[in-house]
């Protein structure tokens, strides 16, 4: 299966059948942490709806319009970050993500979706990447701003969650500016690897 390098501790695969029990178990031992931007957790109650999430994303990823990834971090599941919408004729994607309580502030998320871009305008050819999160998911905001995203405006009421609706800010950037960022040493691409996370103790 597909696996995208981002750095010696991290790399993106995409989601096959075998890695829907780590799934569960990341889903469900975050379901407070992600519930409030993530809607479809709660209908992730058991391992049998993990595998059929995959096998669901892997039809759209054979039809060329979604690419569903774990991110994997020194070998554990940490999270999930996905082109939820590929627009082949227009040349446009856009990217959603989500990480563990416990792997969030090491800078993984950002390095993946660095990565991520590299992989849809390399070997993609897309032209316009787009992030989208709710106003009130600042958490969210920073990977877009870090990597030099537009903020370009806001979509009003277009996410339900938690029994109302929601704002989004519209985040994107062109293949142009993403390069020019690059040749420029733009922060994310000079930050150490993420640490190694702690042993259980």
């Amino acid at each position: 299966m597909l696996t995208i390098p981002v750095d010696d501790c991290i790399h993106l695969r995409l989601l096959e059948m075998s890695h829907a029990p780590a799934l569960f178990r990341l889903v469900a031992s975050n379901r407070d942490h992600l519930r409030p931007w993530l809607p479809w957790v709660d209908r992730m109650r058991v391992e049998n709806d993990a595998e059929n999430y995959i096998l669901r994303s892997l039809g759209r990823y054979s039809a060329g319009t979604e690419a569903h990834f774990g991110i994997w971090f020194h070998g554990m599941l940490a999270g999930s970050i996905t082109v939820e919408r590929i627009d082949a004729w227009n040349r446009v994607a856009e990217i959603g993500y989500w990480l563990g309580r416990e792997f969030v502030g090491r800078g993984i998320m950002r390095r993946s979706t660095a990565a991520l871009i590299d992989y849809l305008i390399d070997r993609r050819a897309i032209n316009r990447i787009e992030i989208r999160c709710t106003t009130a998911n600042v958490s969210s905001q920073s990977i877009p701003l870090r990597l030099g995203f537009r903020m370009e405006g806001t979509l009003h009421q277009a996410a339900y969650l938690m029994g109302r609706f929601h704002d989004h800010l519209l985040f994107a950037i062109t293949a142009d500016e993403w390069k020019r960022r690059k040749q420029g040493g733009g922060a994310a691409m000079r930050e150490p690897a993420a640490p190694a996370p702690h042993a259980p103790t």
